[in-house]
């Protein structure tokens, strides 16, 4: 059975840091495009950043310049060092590992951006 455990969320103050943590059991990460995607309220769920099993990486627009995803292959996790965090960043985030024909998701972490 797959499993995506995603943990780090939480509330933050504007201009304040999060690492998000991916921890996977039943599939192996290397092999797979590993994605964090976020939903905010009202709003359509989007992929933040992404990176792929040779280790190429993209962001989205927003994000540029202050998230950083990273995989730890030993550990079989996938992380997003949040940096510089807006209250636009508040949502729930999802882990995403992607395959040929894979699809699998976590079940979401919160992160909330207050003062």
């Amino acid at each position: 059975q797959v499993q995506l455990v995603e943990s780090g969320g939480g509330l933050v103050q504007p201009g304040g840091s999060l690492r998000l943590s991916c921890a996977a059991s039943g599939i192996i990460l290397s092999g797979y495009a590993m994605g964090w995607y976020r939903q905010a309220p009202g709003k359509q769920r989007e992929l933040v950043a992404v990176v792929r099993s040779l280790g190429s990486t993209n962001y989205a627009d927003s994000v540029k310049g202050r998230f950083t995803i990273s995989r730890d292959n030993a550990k079989n996790t996938v992380y997003l060092q949040m940096n510089s965090l807006k209250p636009e960043d508040t949502a729930v985030y999802y882990c995403n590992a992607k395959g040929f024909v894979e699809d699998y998701w976590g079940e979401g972490t919160l992160v909330t951006v207050s003062s």
